[in-house]
């Protein structure tokens, strides 16, 4: 099946929900040099370009290799880079295609360690120092904020004064933290977090130890993953590989259905994994041993006594320990938040309960005295899709059957006019999709897509609209694949009004996962082969407009959060180009959306104007714009805080007015809104229940993070953000101007 999902990030490593996949008995070990050749052959292939391997390419592989597994430019110098071009610049293909992708792979990365831990100790050297002779912060010195784009180090030398300064500003960065986080527990009163950490030198020496200890636990799956996907990035940013442990975590993540203890793990700088948060309903839930806080230090995977020591290991290592089959019990060892006292918890892995993965409504009643002082009743709904979930092994998880029968039910509500809320939609189903649009327009085309022969398809629906109703989609720089087809097919449609960010995301392709174990030669042992997923083709909108790059514009632009930041697929090396194809037949655009087009930008800009949230979205995208282009952090720690104070001091501001300004709006919506739940659990219900403050959190309880507690982090009113509020104006503004 066609998958368009935006490519997830990696390397952050903060955060991970402990889930599932299936453990079997001890399988024979992949064959990384068959896979490698298999992998070469279906990715010349199978991908659009068909480009084949050559001297040129391979350049392009260890480029993208080092700035992978280098981003920051820490660790290769350019006479490192001169010297690996020389030996492996015009031979990189061919170990993939001569199956010597293993020892190609043990190289390069043996000598990235070997950089790495050699700057690591340099680093922790500086900090010992440090430790006697705390530096001044006094020099006129500064750091970039991001070295990514920045020309590598020319020599050892060089590169010896880069991590100075960077450990510098590692050091500066958490003494400020510190002092500021110490100066606002005085004003509220309360008592400072830092009280029990570390010293600043410790604190950053534990991190460091992290990252070694990362480096050094690489196994030949991470090392091959690193290869094959620097490999995979040149044809596009979106065509991956995945090994064995993230074929499973894919498969889960995108049919939104999971299987383990229900629980949420950080990094903690003691090098143990810190549980952030349990899953109501979870096993972990309902075993009721696990406390948010608890850290786990070791994992005995199949209950039998075999544990294996976690700390300082990657959460990813720590997930793949914990995961498992069904009804199988997993042992944690855990040290308490509260007492430091050690204890074995035992969980049976279950289902895990993902809600806030599956699409989610709410029916909102807007009261409003109209011009004769008659009382107006709007009956608006907001519909919540996290992405376009489906089980690519042909389970039952379809995310198109859960919105058919959430439009059903507001159908039956009377339901006049529809939120769309796809911001943090990162794409997903191509089916999914093209079934969706046909809820809104009926019968029609919904996308075309171009493969590698230039021939093009144009996907069709057919059946009737669901929902008749106004319609508005919303959309961020985060909206992404899938999104970008919705959202595009509404508008070419003259169905909706997109609101949101300048434009969606960028991302025009379409790729298949494919699992190498099918390409295997007979007696090849086909477990943890893994997969790869593949570009093949290239979608574009029924106006025959390419989303590639330029994404979906919207109709009504907001301040946003996110409107600051460089998001999107312009961003990403080796985006494939823009383009575009003729336009499709058999669709008739509607014309009463652009009619009124521009009376309902008049009436949002009149309230964006008076909105005080939707201008603190529009200094802070400002700050953000000028942060990144300076790209410069200085390194003196009186000029470091007035760059801190600046934004602190706008917080501040802003705060000031917030708790006011938001219990006189509470007021306001008690007498305006009645807002219904309408999740799927509630789709059968005689009457629908009122949406209360607990309804977004019931998915997971959160520990609580210290220096959190101490802002004034005001939710918003009605669960309503200053953003899907004033998309639920437009929405009104649609019904009143029809």
């Amino acid at each position: 099946m066609n998958w368009i999902t935006q490519k997830t990030t990696r390397g952050l490593g903060y955060i991970a929900l402990v889930f599932m996949a299936s453990s079997c008995a001890a399988p024979a070990a992949p064959d990384y040099n068959t896979i490698g050749r298999q992998f070469s052959e279906v990715l010349q292939n199978s991908h659009f370009s068909r480009e084949r391997f050559s001297a040129s390419l391979y350049a392009k592989f260890l480029d993208c290799y080092l700035q992978s597994i280098d981003p920051q430019h820490l660790y290769f110098t350019q006479e490192d880079v001169n010297a690996l071009h020389k030996k492996y610049g015009d031979s990189f293909g061919d170990y993939l295609l001569n199956r010597e992708t293993s020892n190609l792979a043990q190289e390069l990365y043996g000598m990235y360690a070997e950089r790495a831990l050699r700057h690591i100790a340099q680093a922790e050297a500086i900090l010992h120092e440090y430790e006697k002779n705390p530096p001044k912060f006094d020099s006129d010195r500064v750091v970039p904020r991001t070295r990514r784009k920045l020309p590598r180090a020319k020599d050892d030398a060089e590169l010896d004064q880069v991590w100075r300064c960077q450990v510098e500003d590692m050091l500066l960065s958490e003494v400020c933290r510190r002092e500021n986080v110490a100066r606002l527990a005085a004003e509220k009163g309360k008592p400072d977090p830092n009280a029990k950490e570390p010293s600043p030198t410790a604190k950053i020496l534990a991190r460091l130890k992290r990252v070694r200890m990362e480096v050094q636990e690489a196994d030949e799956e991470d090392m091959v993953t690193h290869l094959l996907n620097a490999v995979a990035h040149v044809y596009d940013p979106h065509s991956d590989y995945m090994g064995a442990r993230e074929e499973k975590q894919f498969k889960d993540m995108i049919k939104a259905s999971l299987v383990g203890i229900g629980a949420q793990l950080r990094e903690d700088d003691d090098g143990s994994t810190k549980i952030e948060g349990i899953v109501k309903g979870g096993p972990a839930d309902k075993n009721g041993q696990l406390k948010l806080g608890d850290h786990v230090v070791a994992v005995d995977t199949n209950g039998d006594g075999n544990w294996t020591d976690i700390l300082f290991m990657s959460i990813d290592k720590v997930v793949n320990l914990i995961r498992g089959k069904k009804d199988v019990p997993v042992r944690l060892r855990v040290q308490s938040a509260e007492s430091g006292d050690e204890r074995i918890i035992t969980i049976v892995r279950d289902e895990v309960p993902m809600s806030e993965s599956l699409a989610g409504a709410r029916i909102v009643d807007l009261h409003e005295q109209g011009p004769q002082g008659e009382v107006r009743t709007y009956r608006l709904g907001i519909l919540t899709l996290p992405s376009f979930y489906v089980d690519i092994d042909g389970g039952n998880v379809h995310c198109a059957t859960d919105v058919r029968r959430i439009l059903a039910r507001m159908v039956r509500e009377k339901v006049q006019g529809l939120v769309l809320d796809l911001r943090t939609n990162g794409g997903g189903s191509l089916e999914e999709v093209r079934k969706m649009v046909g809820f809104f327009t009926g019968a029609g085309p919904v996308v075309q897509v171009k493969d590698a022969r230039g021939q093009v398809e144009r996907l069709t629906v057919s059946g009737k609209p669901i929902f008749h109703g106004d319609l508005v989609v919303l959309t961020s720089k985060a909206s992404a694949s899938a999104s970008e087809i919705f959202a595009g097919a509404m508008k070419d449609y003259g169905r909706a009004v997109i609101v949101g960010d300048d434009t969606t995301f960028g991302k025009g392709t379409v790729q298949v996962p494919r699992s190498l174990a099918d390409y295997m030669p007979f007696f090849s042992a086909r477990e943890g082969c893994g997969l790869i997923k593949v570009t093949v083709q290239k979608f574009y909108r029924i106006n025959g407009a390419s989303t590639q790059l330029k994404g979906v514009s919207s109709d009504i632009e907001l301040p946003t959060v996110t409107s600051g930041m460089q998001i999107g697929e312009a961003e990403m090396d080796h985006a494939m180009p823009y383009d575009a194809i003729a336009k499709a037949g058999g669709y008739v655009c509607g014309t009463h959306t652009s009619a009124i087009l521009p009376r309902l930008r008049e009436l949002s800009a009149a309230r964006v104007a008076k909105d005080e949230d939707l201008q603190n979205n529009v200094w802070y995208a400002n700050y953000r714009r000028r942060i990144i282009k300076e790209n410069s952090y200085s390194l003196n720690k009186e000029k470091r805080q007035a760059q801190i104070a600046e934004l602190r001091d706008f917080k501040k501001k802003s705060d000031a007015t917030r708790k006011q300004r938001y219990e006189a709006m509470s007021k306001d919506d008690a007498s305006k809104l009645t807002i219904y739940r309408l999740k799927l659990t509630d789709l059968d219900k005689g009457e629908l229940p009122l949406a209360t403050k607990e309804d977004k959190d019931n998915f997971m309880r959160e520990a609580k993070d210290p220096e959190e507690e101490l802002e004034d982090n005001l939710d918003y009113p009605s669960d309503l953000d200053p953003v899907l509020r004033e998309a639920l104006y437009i929405t009104r503004d649609m019904i009143d101007l029809r």
